[in-house]
């Protein structure tokens, strides 16, 4: 399951972003099209943020449709794997124009005043 090392690199990535205040909630977009699966990323994640500046952070998945783009004719279809077939021309000559994303989108930490 590669999904626990990329929690791993995503609590990492987060952690060091908050310099040291506490997050409370992390959104991330991940790409249907992204060969990641958001459960195993939700699994994961409370285990690999115990013992950091995320532990009790609750996270926030934005699944992203996959769109492709037709290199023959320019058409712009939906795609739920990486490949498939233009409707208007029939190609498989396609560009991913979206859906492969897998970012943390936003971050919010916890403001501690002195």
């Amino acid at each position: 399951m590669h999904e626990l090392g990329i929690t791993r690199d995503i609590v990492a990535i987060a952690a060091e972003h908050a310099r040291n205040l506490p997050v409370k909630r992390v959104t991330l977009e991940i790409g249907q099209l992204a060969v990641v699966m958001p459960d195993a990323i939700r699994f994961c994640f409370d285990v690999c943020c115990r013992g950091t500046v995320l532990e009790g952070a609750s996270l926030e998945i934005l699944e992203i449709a996959g769109l492709g783009k037709c290199r023959q004719c320019g058409a712009e279809i939906p795609l739920s794997e990486p490949f498939g077939i233009c409707d208007r021309c029939g190609s498989i000559d396609l560009e991913i124009v979206r859906g492969n994303e897998l970012k943390i989108k936003a971050m919010e930490v916890d403001d501690l005043c002195a």
